[in-house]
């Protein structure tokens, strides 16, 4: 078959913070992406473009870049289009995605974690789909590194993950990728490679190891859509990754839809991928991944043909949905109130998740008994909660519910997802995370010592147990544990989980927080408000001390008299509030609570609000 040599397609997958966008801006530096003066002024991780990505430090879209390698030989320049896709597994369906549009795959591992259960779950894609494996040990100049035993433990996942001979054959590259440096030779544990200055045997390696597109000259068009992007001038922006034949600015191509019906469209305009901006182009051949416009309503996984022989290329597929939660309009007393051009409506609200659904592939949107509400399911709770992070600071005001899991009836019985957590803590926090994880019904498959001080545990345990689970995690190890889970499948229901022992602390009536009432109660719980701010019956404005619920006044004002007290001159100090975030919000609440969530502020509420009727369900529920 003919094949492209001027092309290869490659992603770089990797576990959380294991340096994919880092080695990613190093490649598009050495490539000679940017002129001199302008790769000094560049920021570093140029890929995590999107505001959240840039704070949370983490990639959370799949995205593409093209650099152009001059070979050292004087060859051709050679076309290499990377995809940076996110290493956390709640965003599987970017990985999925980014996957069906590369021919080889870079595995990124860190030299002193080795492969954690984020490079099992990306590694296991890039398997299933038959794609030759780079290993690349990063971060060598780690004082801890620990470089051979983290290339045994690859192999280990490999034949884990049962790869055939040709997988488990890779090649090996040790880099350091914030200084660019890459080697075929492995350095000492804690070391820069030496015999290296850039990376040029990472290049080499990348050329040499992933397969050009092969295609066949006498086949019809076929293109296949892998994303979506907008622009305010062109509309809706596909991305694709031609299969077959040729692409053409101004062709006339059949769209084959999902339900396979057909129409012709027009290309208005064709684009490239260069370094990190899109060049118009006026045709794009087998392999090349490129972006057009003039189709209004394209959706991910469909195809582009040719009219006279359209041919459709398999939908992409990702995982089942794992945790759900409900997001419905703000219904509180507050409601509007917070600033002008607030989107409060269903309209707005369903509009906005119908067009999230477009570009995320692995999201799902369920009506429910209510007009103005909504189950959204997704893969984790960092999924969802980025989903309404995002919302919010589009200015919409919103109702979220607690995260619950998504059930599946096999065989007359009910089962519910479970986990693969992994947790590498220091050795003295041992007992406390298992007395933690035995609350959480987890099931301890594995624990190995490196004899450095610190452990490594594998646990089973069902996802509901890790909903709120890394906020007293945390607290236990004295920030010092790492956690991560991964999806592992469905087993029978665990039974009842009860993961949080304090009740809440309840507003009984509206009006503004005052430091005296603050006084009083900060000895009955952790209290969340401060002074001066506005509150309402049913908010939640602190965590009690006991298990049961506590309605309380914290808008009671000290009386003026005209006696003097003994104590008049005595100070007493407020306790600074607890200030939660939106996922620790999400991680704090309780069935009968949620979430009101606006562009200033982010409240905890009974779903409830009026203290009578809340009290007559609980007379009702002991009967």
């Amino acid at each position: 078959m003919p094949t492209r040599h001027d092309i290869r397609n490659v992603a770089i997958v990797a576990h959380v913070d294991h340096g994919k966008t880092t080695l990613v801006d190093a490649m598009l530096k050495q490539a000679g992406a940017f002129a001199e003066h302008a790769a000094e002024k560049l920021d570093d991780r140029m890929m995590d473009s999107n505001d959240l990505e840039r704070e949370k430090g983490i990639t959370i879209l799949a995205k593409n870049t093209a650099v152009k390698y001059h070979p050292k030989d004087g060859g051709d320049p050679i076309t290499i289009n990377i995809i940076d896709t996110p290493g956390h597994a709640d965003f599987g369906g970017e990985v999925e995605r980014g996957l069906s549009m590369v021919d080889a795959v870079v595995l990124l591992v860190d030299a002193s974690e080795g492969p954690l259960p984020q490079t099992r779950f990306v590694l296991r894609k890039a398997l299933s789909a038959r794609m030759p494996v780079i290993l690349c040990i990063n971060k060598t100049d780690r004082p801890d590194s620990r470089i051979d035993e983290v290339v045994n433990e690859t192999y280990d996942l490999f034949l884990d993950l049962d790869a055939d001979e040709d997988q488990i054959e890779f090649p090996i590259v040790y880099a350091c990728a914030r200084d660019g440096v890459a080697s075929l030779t492995k350095p000492e544990d804690g070391t820069v490679p030496a015999d290296s200055e850039n990376l040029q045997p990472f290049f080499t390696t990348l050329l040499e190891h992933a397969p050009a597109p092969e295609y066949d000259a006498d086949a019809p068009l076929q293109a296949h859509v892998t994303n979506l992007d907008a622009d305010n001038f062109l509309g809706r922006i596909a991305l694709l990754r031609v299969e077959q034949g040729e692409l053409k600015k101004g062709q006339t191509v059949a769209w084959i839809k999902r339900d396979g019906t057909m129409s012709n469209v027009r290309i208005t305009e064709l684009m490239m991928t260069e370094a990190l901006t899109r060049k118009p182009a006026e045709k794009a051949g087998p392999g090349d991944i490129c972006a057009v416009a003039g189709i209004p309503d394209i959706m991910i996984g469909e195809t582009l043909a040719d009219p006279e022989n359209p041919i459709a290329l398999p939908l992409i597929t990702v995982d089942e949905p794992a945790i759900s939660m409900t997001i419905g309009t703000n219904t509180s007393p507050l409601v509007g109130k917070g600033g002008k051009g607030h989107k409060v409506t269903a309209r707005q609200v369903k509009d906005r998740l119908d067009r999230e659904l477009i570009g995320n592939v692995s999201l799902r949107v369920l009506d429910t008994e209510r007009p103005d509400a909504w189950e959204v399911q997704g893969r984790g709770e960092l999924a969802l909660a980025i989903l309404v992070e995002t919302m919010r600071r589009e200015g919409f005001e919103l109702t979220v519910g607690k995260p619950e899991v998504v059930t599946k009836v096999i065989d007359g019985k009910t089962h519910e997802p479970i986990e693969r957590l992994t947790i590498d803590s220091p050795e003295e926090h041992l007992g406390a995370i298992t007395q933690l994880m035995a609350t959480r019904k987890g099931r301890m498959e594995t624990m190995t010592n490196h004899g450095s001080g610190w452990i490594r545990m594998e646990w089973i345990v069902p996802s509901r147990g890790l909903i709120g689970f890394r906020t007293e995690f945390l607290t236990q190890t004295r920030g010092t544990g790492i956690a991560h889970s991964l999806f592992e499948g469905h087993e029978p229901w665990f039974g009842e989980l009860r993961t949080r022992h304090n009740g809440s602390l309840v507003a009984d009536r509206s009006g503004s927080v005052t430091p005296f009432a603050m006084i009083n109660l900060q000895e009955r719980g952790v209290i969340f408000t401060e002074p001066g701010t506005e509150v309402y019956e049913g908010m939640i404005i602190g965590e009690n001390s006991r298990s049961d619920d506590m309605d309380v006044n914290i808008t009671k004002e000290k009386k003026l008299t005209n006696m003097r007290a003994a104590s008049a001159d005595t100070t007493e100090n407020v306790v600074p509030p607890r200030k939660l975030s939106l996922e620790q919000s999400l991680e704090f609440c309780r069935d009968d609570e949620c979430i009101e969530v606006t562009p200033e502020t982010v409240r905890i509420r009974k779903v409830v609000l009026d203290q009578k009727e809340r009290g007559r369900t609980a007379s009702r529920a002991k009967r």
